[in-house]
Order: C-alpha cells, then sequence, then structure tokens
C-alpha cells in the first residue's frame, strides 16, 4: 500500500491543478469571439484552438500599448484593448510566465504553464466558463480542448 500511495501521490496531487466552472452547451458554432491580443501560453492557444473549430477570432482594437508587469516581473498582462462590437463571446486571460520543465513535462510539452480563463457572453452578460489552472502545455491543450466541446451548442 505504502508503494502505491508514493508512486501515485504526484498523479494524485496533479488532478487538484485546476478549478473548471462551465455552462454547458453555451456557445453557438461558429460565432465571432474577442480574445485579448498577443499572449505566448494559454492566449496563443485559446486563439488557435478557435480558429481550429471554425469561430471568427478577433482581438479588438487598441487603446493604448501599455504593458502590465507585477511586484515579482512575472504577470505579463495587455489590458488596454476594446472588445470588438460584433464579438458575441470574450474570452479574457491572465497568465504567467511560462516554465520550462524538462523532468515533470518530458512527455507532454516541456512548459509548465500557469493561468486564469474567463469567457463571458457578450449579450448577456454571463460568466460562462472560468478556469485557473496550471499544467504541462499539452495537457492543458487537451483539457481546453474537452472544455469547448462541453460549450458548444449540439
Amino acid at each position: 500500500m505504502y508503494r502505491f500511495v508514493k508512486l501515485f501521490l504526484p498523479v494524485f496531487l496533479l488532478t487538484a491543478c485546476n478549478s473548471v466552472y462551465v455552462k454547458p452547451d453555451s456557445i453557438v458554432p461558429n460565432s465571432v469571439i474577442h480574445v485579448d491580443p498577443t499572449g505566448y501560453t494559454m492566449r496563443r492557444a485559446i486563439k488557435e484552438k478557435l480558429r481550429e473549430r471554425g469561430y471568427n477570432v478577433v482581438v479588438g482594437t487598441a487603446k493604448s500599448g501599455k504593458l502590465m508587469n507585477s511586484a515579482d516581473g512575472d504577470d505579463m498582462e495587455l489590458n488596454t484593448y476594446s472588445v470588438s462590437n460584433n464579438a458575441r463571446y470574450a474570452v479574457h486571460v491572465k497568465e504567467r510566465q511560462e516554465r520550462f520543465a524538462p523532468v515533470w513535462c518530458a512527455l507532454n510539452g516541456f512548459w509548465w504553464w500557469r493561468f486564469n480563463v474567463s469567457i463571458t457572453n457578450q449579450k448577456t452578460g454571463e460568466e460562462i466558463m472560468s478556469w485557473f489552472g496550471y499544467g504541462c502545455a499539452n495537457s492543458s491543450v487537451r483539457k481546453l480542448d474537452k472544455i469547448l466541446d462541453e460549450m458548444e451548442q449540439k
């Protein structure tokens, strides 16, 4: 029993790395979706995944180009863009700088991501998905794909 716990404890701990709220069947396929511009981890992956699924991804109009950094220099967010008027949904991502994790993520993308994602319905103002998460790059993208499967209207 002790061996089992010792071997699989890291796997069990990883299952607690994400907290996701999803409203099922809440996104109309092929809609216009605003995603915050720039991004090097989850923000980029979300744009690619949404385009892959046939959504029209827009990034809005720039108001200014001020880059915000936290005291530790890790948080990076460009929050000076307006949401496009024709966007039905808006995706907002806050992400921390990715970390190279060659041992932990060797077979799963090599990069460790930490992020918060929120999707809102622009017509109703309702938040239809919120996700606090961290994990290896490829597993985070696979989880995103499953979340989008659950959110899309059939």
